[in-house]
């Protein structure tokens, strides 16, 4: 079976649902494919995540955002995006990952699979790329990297009470979690290649972590980085020489990157300059003509530079361009 849409929006992350509503508003018919559930990105954050931003900065489609705080939560947002989706009744299909992108401006023809592993089929005029960069993680490329016990997204501390855990990275993911763990009752290590935590984690949360390793409760290497992860133990090459630490898990929080091989197979390149996506930068369509890219992805490899406070505004860009182009 197949469908037909003027514009299919891969991604239903914030973004993604912000240009559904902005094409849905003048007229264009528009589908929303996302391989996860709806704001995927969002459901995976730390289960007691606060936003830094406020309530009305994470908005979209004229709809208020409500908080019982001045910041809100993880739960908050999921259940406002939630509400945002019914309000307007975006056309979403959830669990689809897009296996293929064929075809030209004006005939796209977009290959998808389902939870099921049933394959369905997409013609569309337009197509806009709002996949955001949380899917894919930064590697450590060391050995034993693939063994189970090593987790690249952080959820919640209690599974890993009384255990030993290692935590790689030193900016707000990374420090938001070794607190955490370390609350909870897990004996907290944490390794950084860099001299010191990140300048840029969250003015709360950076004193209380250095406390915490000044008073060796959390036990930190800086200027260190992970040679090795075995199954019971992880080796560390410091400054004084190699270490082997007792380890049960390890969570890499090394970061998170687009996925620059799909932005490729669709013919989206980067300026080696910059390590953007080149874009038209007013209707951000990219070099492959009827593609356009929103969100985060816009940054490339600059992902702090664009958050859902300034990339829900692509898809104001990005509709109106599409409805002239399509003359409705």
């Amino acid at each position: 079976m197949t469908e037909s849409c003027d514009a299919l929006v891969v991604g239903a992350g914030p973004t993604g649902l912000a240009c559904g509503i902005e094409l849905q508003q003048r007229g264009v018919k528009a589908i929303l494919v996302e391989k996860g559930c709806v704001v995927n990105s969002i459901y995976h954050y730390p289960t007691n995540m606060t936003f830094f931003t406020t309530p009305e900065l994470l908005e979209i489609g004229n709809i208020p955002m409500t908080s019982l705080n001045e910041k809100p939560n993880r739960t908050e947002a999921l259940k406002y995006y939630r509400r945002v989706a019914d309000h307007y009744k975006l056309d979403i299909h959830q669990y689809e990952k897009v296996d293929n992108i064929g075809g030209t401006d004006g005939a796209f023809a977009v290959q998808t699979t389902d939870r099921y592993g049933c394959p369905h089929t997409y013609t569309a005029r337009k197509l806009i790329l709002a996949t955001g960069y949380y899917d894919v993680p930064n590697l450590l490329n060391v050995p034993g990297e693939d063994l189970p016990k090593v987790i690249h997204y952080y959820k919640e501390a209690h599974p890993y009470y009384n255990q030993d855990v290692l935590v790689i990275g030193a900016k707000n993911s990374a420090a938001i979690a070794a607190l955490e763990l370390f609350w909870t009752g897990a004996r907290v290590t944490l390794v950084h290649r860099g001299g010191q935590i990140s300048e840029k984690v969250k003015y709360w949360i950076r004193p209380n972590i250095e406390n915490r390793i000044k008073n060796g409760e959390i036990q930190a290497y800086f200027y260190s980085k992970v040679l090795e992860i075995r199954p019971d133990s992880v080796v560390l090459g410091t400054p004084k020489g190699e270490v082997i630490l007792r380890n049960d898990f390890v969570f890499a929080l090394t970061g998170y990157s687009p996925d620059l091989q799909f932005l490729n197979s669709v013919g989206v390149t980067l300026d080696p300059a910059t390590g953007r996506p080149r874009t038209n930068p007013a209707s951000l369509e990219s070099e492959t003509q009827g593609i356009y890219l929103a969100g985060v992805i816009v940054a490339g490899m600059h992902t702090n530079e664009i958050f859902i406070e300034n990339g829900r505004f692509h898809g104001k860009q990005i509709a109106e361009d599409i409805a002239v182009k399509l003359h409705i």
